[in-house]
């Protein structure tokens, strides 16, 4: 008898608003439903005198911040809001990930990037500031994998061994395929989930000669001193902030406040060789950082037309920086 009064009251309930119900259900299933596109509009900063710890390290009276660009999946009301946001724009999900590629295994993939920008910085600063540091080991991890590709790889597993044989890097995998004929298959040994595991891939050919399918980046175990803690959200992903994390590392290393008092902004890819690379979404970023009152943005040197162009257009004061180097980039900002 509770039961039936219990379906009755619910019954009742739903007859009376069936059409506010029906308004909840229409408006969230709006939002899930996803189109084949993403959304861009201006970030923020992300202050890295607050992520990075050095041991016995150094205070700026400044600050060096990230800039980032803020992206949302492309569910429908918000591509409708974007038409006519004026600094909001609608871009196809195929220009920002790779042939067969689902927007979470792009997602996986800059999160793999991040940690190699966090490794580069951290060798690049640690040897231009004249500290010790040690690499005790290369870790290949798979970032891309074709539809080419027979394998039962999955994007962020770590290859360790290929036929038995260890590898450290991309260019010793490429050494391993190209002794091997076509269809012939590669055993793996592999870390997933940091467990080990097996497993394999088959050998094809294309127009560059043999290959398996996959894209593999390496980073690195380091050993430093002094110690080195960088803190980063579950969020954040991608190599576009390496120049500013080796920039925020140096500054903590040294005695040299390379800030001077300033709020310096910027970004940019890096390697351990200390080159600057181009980005994606610079206007962006620039928006972001005057809106975030900062003095300086620093940019790759192929990025900073762009830049002043913006700059320009809508009248910003900020001083702007482009480097192709690290050591550019440092010897920029101190001649300011």
């Amino acid at each position: 008898m509770r039961l039936n009064k219990i379906y009755a009251k619910i019954k009742d309930f739903i007859v009376i608003n069936y059409k506010f119900l029906l308004l909840i259900i229409g408006i969230n299933l709006l939002f899930l439903v996803e189109l084949p596109y993403v959304i861009y509009r201006p970030g923020g900063t992300v202050n890295l005198s607050e992520r990075i710890s050095v041991e016995n390290g150094f205070a700026s009276k400044g600050r060096i911040q990230m800039a980032y660009v803020s992206m949302m999946r492309g569910s429908i009301p918000f591509v409708v809001v974007a038409r006519f946001m004026p600094n909001w724009d609608i871009a196809s999900k195929s220009e920002i990930t790779m042939e067969d590629e689902t927007i979470s295994d792009m997602m996986e993939r800059d999160r793999i990037y991040l940690e190699q920008s966090i490794n580069n910085a951290t060798i690049i600063a640690y040897r231009e500031a004249g500290k010790h540091l040690d690499i005790k080991e290369s870790i290949s991890t798979v970032v891309f994998i074709s539809s080419e590709a027979d394998t039962n790889l999955r994007i962020g597993d770590q290859l360790t061994h290929v036929n038995g044989e260890e590898i450290g890097s991309l260019d010793e995998y490429r050494e391993i395929v190209e002794t091997h004929e076509v269809g012939s298959t590669l055993e793996l040994t592999i870390r997933r989930n940091d467990r080990e595991r097996d497993a394999w891939i088959k050998v094809f050919e294309t127009e560059e000669g043999l290959r398996t399918g996959i894209s593999v980046i390496t980073t690195y175990e380091l050993e430093m001193e002094p110690p080195l803690t960088i803190r980063s959200r579950a969020r954040e992903s991608g190599p576009s902030g390496g120049l500013m994390l080796a920039l925020g590392i140096y500054d903590a290393l040294g005695k040299e406040d390379i800030t001077k008092g300033r709020n310096i902004v910027g970004t940019g890819t890096i390697t351990k060789d200390g080159e600057v690379g181009e980005i994606g979404g610079v206007r962006y970023k620039l928006m972001g950082a005057v809106r975030n009152r900062a003095d300086i943005f620093i940019c790759p040197q192929e990025n900073y037309d762009e830049a002043v162009r913006v700059k320009r257009e809508r009248n910003f004061n900020i001083i702007i920086i482009g480097a192709s180097t690290f050591a550019e980039a440092l010897e920029k900002l101190r001649e300011i």
